[in-house]
């Protein structure tokens, strides 16, 4: 009798701040390559250390890439320059590794195999999907773009990365 009185003060009470809870924010995008097609997939979720991505890709070419928040949300093949430059509303230089750096938009290199596959997890650590001067729905909107190389982590505006292979707009 005690442990159902137990359960059923725990569900009260779990119930009242179930609704407290803020719903968490997410988005996702859909990617395709330079013909159109569809290659894979990103769900990004706003969390304490930014926005975590999920990505899932396949039929890239094999080796390290680089992956990138562009400044606008349009991913006009084949090169998909309309993506605009990395998404920077702080002004800031590019990489990881420029003492004037880095872009909101810079994410960290990811390794496809040999079948043409990855799975890549990653955080965008000064981007919010809410509110506010670095928010993935600015009005413009934001893409992710893949590269054909890695990112240098250093050479602005991008890092040596190559041409844009794959995009795909991001979208709640």
């Amino acid at each position: 009798m005690r442990n159902q009185f137990l359960f059923a003060v725990s569900a009260l009470v779990f119930a009242a701040v179930l609704p407290a809870l803020p719903p968490q924010k997410t988005a996702r995008a859909e990617l395709n390559n330079a013909k159109g097609e569809k290659i894979g997939s990103a769900t990004l979720r706003e969390d304490k250390e930014g926005v975590s991505i999920e990505l899932n890709v396949s039929q890239l070419p094999p080796g390290a890439h680089a992956l990138h928040i562009h400044a606008v949300g349009k991913c006009d093949p084949p090169g998909f320059q309309t993506a605009g430059p990395h998404f920077n509303p702080e002004g800031k230089k590019h990489g990881t590794k420029n003492p004037e750096g880095s872009h909101a938009g810079d994410l960290p290199n990811f390794e496809v195999g040999a079948d043409g596959r990855a799975k890549v997890s990653a955080v965008a650590a000064h981007v919010t999907l809410g509110e506010g001067s670095n928010s993935l729905f600015h009005p413009e909107g934001t893409a992710l773009v893949i590269h054909e190389k890695p990112d240098d982590y250093m050479t602005d505006p991008a890092g040596n990365a190559g041409a844009r292979i794959a995009c795909g707009v991001v979208q709640k």
